[in-house]
């Protein structure tokens, strides 16, 4: 089988856009059009990563790069960027957050003694980001946090960029209390009947959620998507055990294959 390189797949990607030759497809994209690919690809590569299917990782990847292969062809032939440039940004910033491993500020450089403690890594980590985030004229903490993220990973970097900067709870206890606070706030919304009220006040049960996660270093977006997949093999047992259609049965007989289905 060929084995083919990075400049074989920049030659591909530049005679799929080729105005006489190329595909039809690929000439009519741009920037917009294929980012809902791009986000489809990335949740397939986690999606693969979290079933251990390294087979699939392997082609999960690799679509992925296309992406950028795909945005590197339209930058440059806007003159904007290029692949290769993209690649050189890529190592530049790396090796500028990564002081404690290239010292000098060089890809070839190596610290002699390491003494480096994870604390101190961390701390620099920020420091380097926020003078980065200055730099590209983010106006505050928060400012430059991608607003396309799922709104359970932008929650949770919300509130570790506020607590980087020593905004957060003392302990665990801090957010669970606040869970329940915003719990019983909630239910006096289903009291009232003000259903933009209990909108306001369910998004921040949720967010208040989150800050557990990530107060204990969950990520919440996963942690949503175990929940989900756990459902629906529970309830998917319910659908092939049930003695009638699911229209038909009955919610004790549903709730009892239910509680076998999370015996296995």
């Amino acid at each position: 089988m060929t084995q083919y390189s990075i400049d074989d797949l920049l030659y591909l990607m530049a005679r799929l856009r080729d105005p006489e030759s190329g595909c039809p497809w690929d000439l009519t994209q741009d920037y917009a059009s294929i980012a809902p690919s791009t986000l489809e690809e990335a949740y397939e590569v986690v999606d693969a990563i979290e079933k251990q299917d390294f087979v699939h990782l392997k082609e999960e990847l690799g679509d992925l790069l296309f992406q950028v292969i795909f945005y590197s062809q339209l930058g440059k032939e806007e003159d904007r960027f290029e692949f290769a440039g993209v690649v050189s940004d890529l190592v530049a910033k790396l090796i500028r957050r990564h002081p404690h491993v290239f010292p000098d500020g060089t890809l070839h450089s190596r610290v002699e003694n390491r003494h480096t403690l994870s604390t101190d890594v961390k701390a620099r980590w920020e420091a380097i980001k926020q003078q980065e985030r200055a730099e590209k004229g983010a106006n505050g903490i928060l400012a430059d946090v991608p607003l396309n993220l799922p709104s359970l990973s932008r929650a949770a970097k919300l509130q570790k960029r506020a607590a980087s900067v020593g905004f957060d709870w003392d302990d665990i206890y801090g957010p669970i209390a606040k869970v329940r606070e915003e719990l019983m706030e909630v239910e006096a919304e289903l009291d009232s009947g003000d259903m933009v009220a209990l909108e306001e006040e369910l998004g921040d049960l949720l967010f208040a959620v989150v800050n557990i996660a990530r107060y204990q270093k969950i990520d919440p977006e996963q942690a949503l998507r175990r929940a989900n997949q756990k459902f629906e093999q529970r309830f998917h047992f319910i659908e092939i055990h049930s003695p009638t259609p699911l229209t038909e049965t009955s919610i004790h007989e549903m709730n009892r294959l239910w509680d076998e289905a999370k015996k296995r």
